[in-house]
């Protein structure tokens, strides 16, 4: 025999084009036990079905049943490949890509579906079905109360010194405050009640909240409200992101209206998986007080951060850290101290803990006037202002969308004006449930 004239195609091997009818395949139900049965009596067949985008449709569509979907979308992009206008391909891919997180891509192919000519009536109530299923998860609402009962040991946020010292024709006076601008303790009631909302798209997304917190105790003078709402433009792309935002806090104290803050900010961030995420942000508020004109101002600052995943003997934890340059600018001149500069650091440190979450927060500030506060106080001094805090929050789930809350907070405020020096420490738990 003469190998030239033998035809080609004799001599490929028989799998190359043997693939064998697969209508027995479609036999098999629909639950997981099943599909692994069909995946395992379809993976030998491969070699054999090279050319089948049959095969490659119905060998994908047990592979997503059966939790492989990075295998299953490959298969599925191969029968598209060999057939772009396989239906059944088609249907499950939109599928697996739902499934792996690709939200957008599947809609985008799912209307691509419902746009068909002549789908029959059972596909295109499935696909109407999860164009409406999938649309939903593009919206989130979001709703939380907290409920906790603590303890402060300055409800009304006195000095700590009861005695301050005046200037009076140029010679230190010494008063001693009234016991109702000392620090006042006692038990208080702590409700907060805030909601979120939040819209998706492709390329964007909306997120808008609002929050509004009581607290109540003996001393109706040291009472609190207050109320906020926010908004926030996202465009996250593959390795960063940008948020512009904007919203409005309001606070009342002992009953009446202290101050209203209008705020606004830039922030723009790195998205890099398992390393640090950096951080930039120019922020901004304007802060009209009640009655108190002569108080109003410009606050701005800039600030840089990372936030970094940390694991430390098989125990996954957050740290993040914040430097920003701080300026508040007087509206008017009659302001006591006129601008102020300084900076301020923040830290914070989440990790699992029992059998819950602790969050650890630390910040410092410190701010100088840039002119003398008051000749009545040390003699017109400029003042200077340090203040730090750190607050331990511990939250435990104790069911589905309830969890236990203990939080602990103590501030310490130094000043170069002895009326600025102040101390409060807090003890406070509670539930919180999530809706």
């Amino acid at each position: 025999m003469r190998w030239s004239l033998i035809p080609f195609s004799f001599l490929l091997p028989l799998s190359a084009y043997a693939c064998p009818d697969l209508q027995a395949f479609y036999q098999y139900e629909d639950d997981v036990e099943s599909q692994i049965a069909l995946e395992s009596a379809l993976a030998p067949l491969m070699s054999e079905c090279l050319r089948s985008p049959e095969f490659f449709a119905l060998y994908g569509a047990a592979l997503m049943e059966t939790g492989k979907l990075s295998v299953a979308l490959e298969m599925l992009e191969r029968a598209l490949l060999l057939d772009p206008d396989n239906g059944s391909a088609l249907i499950d891919y939109a599928q697996a890509l739902y499934l792996r997180g690709q939200l957008f891509s599947a809609l985008d192919l799912n209307r691509q579906l419902s746009q068909r000519q002549g789908l029959p009536a059972n596909v295109e109530t499935l696909v109407a079905e999860r164009e409406e299923r999938w649309r939903s998860d593009t919206r989130g609402y979001a709703a939380q109360l907290d409920v906790l009962a603590g303890y402060d040991n300055n409800l009304n946020g006195a000095p700590d010194p009861n005695q301050i010292t005046l200037t009076l024709s140029g010679e230190p006076v010494i008063l001693t405050l009234n016991p109702e601008f000392q620090a006042i303790s006692g038990p208080y009631l702590n409700l907060r009640l805030g909601g979120q909302f939040q819209q998706m798209a492709a390329d964007h997304q909306h997120q808008v909240t609002g929050e509004i917190r009581s607290r109540t105790s003996e001393d109706a003078a040291s009472d609190l409200i207050q109320a906020s709402a926010h908004y926030n433009y996202l465009l996250p792309q593959r390795d960063n992101a940008w948020q512009f935002g904007a919203g409005m806090n309001h606070l009342f104290f002992g009953g009446s209206a202290l101050y209203t803050a209008i705020d606004t900010n830039v922030r723009y961030q790195t998205l890099t998986a398992n390393s640090c995420t950096r951080r930039y942000e120019l922020a901004g508020q304007y802060q009209l007080y009640k009655d108190q004109s002569s108080l109003n101002s410009l606050e701005s600052k800039l600030s840089a951060g990372l936030d970094c995943p940390i694991q430390t003997m098989g125990v996954s934890s957050l740290l993040g850290a914040e430097m920003g340059v701080v300026h508040s600018a007087a509206i008017n001149d009659g302001r006591p101290g006129g601008d102020r500069l300084g900076w301020q650091f923040n830290l914070a440190w989440q990790f699992p803990i029992l059998k819950g979450t602790l969050t650890s927060q630390f910040s410092h500030t410190a701010l100088d006037d840039q002119k003398g506060y008051s000749d009545l106080l040390d003699d017109g001094a400029q003042r200077w202002v340090k203040r730090s805090f750190v607050l331990l929050q511990y939250r435990q789930i104790l069911r589905p969308n309830v969890a236990f809350m203990l939080n602990i907070y103590h501030q310490n405020q130094h000043s170069n004006i002895e009326l600025f020096d102040s101390v409060d420490s807090t003890l406070e738990l509670g539930v919180s449930a999530s809706f």
